[in-house]
């Protein structure tokens, strides 16, 4: 309940129905406020409990200083939880361990279970292995329940076994689609409260949701958990970036144009950790399939949010994707009732502003390895003979090219040139180049949610057909939609013969190529680029281009609206300017030129309106939980707890819990620690957090060998995020890193002081030895430690690692709060000190006291660190709230929750 303070408990009545509600008008200085921060502003409100979130949080965020940096740190609680696949197993693996730890304990673990509803779409492990045929995704589907069984049937127990969890399976569709689509409520229900819908999701393109008014971000694993558990997300109050549109798309340009735009602007004024909010005329102007667009590529501009009111077009779409008449009822009366509704001349408070007129907006793509790196399309031939010297060959530190004239690139008109023979299965023979066009892939949630595009696409593919033409012999070409409506409504307009005569026959509905999931090139076409070091390129209707991201034969990736991936697929080289030279020819010779076959707005529109329905939505989301008959005849334990396979390699009962009693232990002072690694400035949880494949010398390596799995089947450390054993393993042993305390090395490596003159150890062989003697382990580190996105394993692998306490010039905020989630104590130098200017080494033994203070329910400011060579200093304590507090008392928030669990 909340303390109410501000007398802001009210009722809003809609049609029949009456709901709980907490007026923003109560709070002065309410309505001048970004949409976004009346959000949070109601959140607050909403769960105000005098200690963790207090009235005088609640006026900070009245009078939110726009021009401030932010420093007011708030504590969130997102109203549900969104996962996919890979990023949310561990956090099922963490719930089902709880159930084992409460049973141990004596209590019912059927009382363990998501406090905030939590949904996990299976999207991020289809791979395109089969491409080009009728049955290419039945294959595929095949493929991917063969290599991801344990995790699925981990998964489907778990969809059975806890309430307020569902489970979207396999061959369904992509998270953030399927969010917009389906799960995404707009404003919520639960006990009475009507309240906004906000969410944290495990992946970082969450910001999809934005488009429907929904403000929600990408965190985390021990984020996620924390919410799913009931416990708030600490954040400070951000900077909000205003963005006025203006004007309309004029023909012939793409909601992918706007977003490239939008984000090559963004990128470079600098939104890192801000919110990123639209208003203005053009706001209405702005179709929610295209708001959806431009919400999801907000990672790629750095932003946290970027977000669009709720306005008739919200309502609009509601109503086409099949939520009832009273939930659209409800969105409507709430948003207006609460000031969250769009009035386009209206001008908030905001840290900053940015305008854009739509009608400037011109086709574009992006790359060749970055998301903000638009190139207008008229350009894109030129800049291609630009960039594709940087692949094609080196250079020295000047920038000068620098090698022999022998071994100069051969050119064709001042273009690098290598042209290379390749012999299909059939026989026949073809020529590749630089540049060639050897996946194009219609794929990510970023444009197949967009029907407009996609049917765009398909409209190119019917009237290249009609043409005579189709896609270069060379190019793989896949279409992996976000959900089932998609090609529904292909269907139903008769366009799905087209795009299957263009080669773009369905091959999965999930990421594929947008996360890397694009499989193998053709077999001759990868000899050929590996054989003659071609630099070929991709071209994808996703939103990340990054070098190696989307496969490893290419080296030069191009982000474009789907019909223009058809285009590509058609012309089959980037070298090709597709707006001036002919894709092909037709039936009589005839050149064909990209005019020839693109949709007018008015045919892409009519097909929208007459092929796709509000039955549509109901028909493919009417049993979205039950999956396949492959799904349902997964052998699943029945237990409310899990039958942990003790020979899995996949998931594994993690040790957060063994030995946990029913109250914790009090909180002890840290004496004879070692340092496990001295780090320098800007170690990111990329560097800590296990990531990519995994290398048989390494300790994750062995261990699978030692476990009988062939080195062709280690997968990834992502697809293993279920198994602690591989995951410790592979923390701290980035190829990248540099221990200061082993110096001359890269990657994993320490020294292990256990030993006789401490001989350089892998990481996890030293921690291992440290833990058997009982000696706690400390990590010295420099300025903004932790920065990055990898999060949970970065600080759960810290922890059982053994590490007791992290001692840094900085921390990256979630870091912080996650190792402290974790039981690590996170510590800072003194101001202007650090590990160099206090003369420590990594050779030293640690002490630390004063820690004791917290068992009588205050935190210490700082505590005593001395160590053994006489250095002695005072560590501030970075133990930021009460929560956190109570949480390092626990030795973690998991433990936290469970003994609360257990007292209920």
């Amino acid at each position: 309940m909340s303390a109410n303070s501000f007398d802001a408990r009210s009722t809003l009545r809609v049609g029949d129905e009456s709901y709980e509600i907490f007026k923003l008008d109560k709070v002065e200085g309410s309505a001048r406020l970004p949409y976004s921060l009346k959000v949070l502003l109601e959140n607050l409100l909403r769960t105000e409990d005098g200690a963790n979130i207090t009235a005088d949080h609640i006026r900070a965020l009245g009078n939110w200083d726009s021009q401030a940096q932010p420093s007011q740190e708030i504590q969130f609680t997102p109203a549900r939880v969104i996962m996919q696949d890979f990023t949310g197993v561990p956090c099922v693996v963490d719930l089902a361990t709880m159930r084992e730890a409460v049973k141990e304990l004596g209590g019912d673990p059927a009382k363990v279970n998501p406090l905030s509803p939590a949904e996990l779409v299976i999207d991020h492990s289809v791979i395109a292995d089969k491409f080009g045929t009728k049955d290419a995704f039945g294959q595929n589907v095949e493929l991917e329940y063969g290599r991801n069984k344990e995790r699925y049937q981990f998964l489907r127990w778990g969809q059975t076994a806890f309430d307020d969890f569902k489970v979207v399976p396999p061959g369904t569709g992509i998270v953030h689609q399927v969010n917009i689509e389906h799960l995404a409520r707009t404003v919520m229900v639960r006990n009475g409260q009507a309240y906004p819908d906000t969410l944290v999701g495990t992946d970082s393109h969450t910001t999809m949701v934005n488009g429907l008014g929904v403000l929600g971000w990408g965190v985390g694993g021990i984020e996620a958990e924390a919410a799913m558990l009931g416990q708030p997300v600490s954040m400070l109050i951000p900077r909000v970036v205003g963005f006025k549109l203006t004007g309309e798309l004029t023909p012939g340009t793409t909601a992918t144009d706007l977003v490239l735009t939008i984000t090559e602007m963004l990128r470079k004024h600098g939104v890192v950790g801000k919110f990123v909010e639209f208003y203005g005329e053009g706001v209405a102007a702005t179709s929610l399939a295209n708001r959806a667009t431009i919400g999801n590529m907000s990672p790629e501009f750095g932003s946290t949010a970027a977000i669009f009111p709720i306005d008739g077009e919200t309502l609009n779409y509601l109503k086409l994707t099949g939520r009832s008449e009273q939930q659209v009822a409800l969105v409507e009366a709430y948003a207006k009732e609460q000031g969250l509704w769009l009035d386009p001349a209206a001008e908030p408070d905001f840290s900053e502003k940015l305008e854009l007129d739509l009608s400037t907006v011109v086709p574009s793509i992006a790359g060749p390895k970055r998301p903000q790196d638009r190139i207008v399309l008229a350009n894109a031939s030129q800049q291609f003979a630009l960039d594709v010297r940087n692949y094609v060959s080196t250079a020295d530190e000047a920038g000068e090219e620098s090698f022999p004239a022998s071994d100069a690139p051969a050119t064709t008109n001042g273009v690098p040139s290598n042209p290379t023979t390749v012999t299909a299965p059939d026989g026949s023979t073809y020529e590749i180049d630089h540049g060639a066009v050897t996946v194009a892939a219609i794929t990510s949630c970023t444009n197949t949610s967009n029907p407009y595009v996609m049917v765009a696409a398909a409209l190119v593919a019917k009237k290249a057909v009609e043409k005579g033409l189709t896609r270069k012999p060379w190019v793989k070409t896949t279409l992996a939609p976000g959900s089932k409506v998609v090609t529904d409504y292909f269907d139903k307009a008769g366009l799905t013969p087209y795009l299957d005569k263009v080669g773009f026959n369905l091959v999965g509905y999930g990421c594929t190529t947008c996360i890397g999931n694009s499989g193998p090139l053709p077999e001759e076409v990868s000899k050929a680029v590996n054989d003659h070091d071609l630099a070929v390129t991709s071209v994808l209707s996703g939103n990340r281009n990054f070098e190696g991201r989307i496969n490893p034969d290419v080296k030069m990736n191009y982000l474009a609206s789907p019909p223009l991936v058809v285009a590509y697929a058609i012309a089959g080289s980037m070298k090709v300017d597709i707006t001036t030279e002919a894709l092909g020819t037709d039936q009589d010779g005839n050149p064909v030129f990209l005019k020839d076959i693109w949709p007018s707005e008015a045919e892409v529109n009519d097909v929208v309106a007459n092929s796709i329905g509000e039955d549509m939505f109901n028909k493919s989301y009417s049993d979205v939980f039950a999956g396949d008959a492959q799904w349902q005849a997964l052998p699943i334990p029945t237990g409310n707890t899990f039958e942990w396979d003790s020979e899995s390699t996949y998931v594994r009962k993690p040790p957060y819990f063994e030995g946990m009693a029913h109250e914790p232990s009090p909180v002890e002072d840290i004496a004879g620690a070692r340092v496990l690694a001295k780090l320098g400035d800007s170690v990111t949880t990329d560097h800590i957090s296990p990531a990519g494949a995994i290398k048989a010398d390494t300790p994750a390596g062995k261990y699978l060998t030692e476990h009988g799995v062939q080195r062709r089947d280690f997968n990834s450390y992502g697809s293993r995020r279920g198994n602690h054993e591989v995951m410790i393993r592979g923390t701290f042993a980035n190829i990248r890193l540099r221990n200061q305390l082993a110096p001359g090395t890269e990657g994993g490596f320490t020294r292990d002081f256990t030993q006789a003159d401490g001989p350089v150890s892998f990481i996890y062989d030293a921690s291992r030895n440290y833990i058997e003697q009982g000696t706690p382990l400390v990590i010295l580190g420099g300025k903004e430690y932790g920065s990055g996105s990898s999060r949970d394993w970065a600080a759960k692998g810290t922890a059982l690692l053994g590490v007791k306490a992290v001692i840094t010039e900085s921390y990256e905020r979630i870091h912080r709060s996650n190792l402290i989630g974790m039981g690590v104590l996170p510590l800072q130098f003194p101001e202007g000190q650090n590990a160099d200017s206090l003369g420590l080494t990594g050779e030293e033994t640690f002490s630390f006291t004063g820690v004791t203070e917290l068992n009588n329910g205050t935190t210490p400011r700082t505590v005593k660190v001395t160590t053994d060579t006489g250095v002695e200093f005072d560590a501030v304590v970075r133990i930021d709230t009460p929560g956190e507090a109570d949480y390092y008392r626990n030795g973690g928030i998991m433990q936290y929750v469970l003994r609360s669990l257990i007292r209920k």
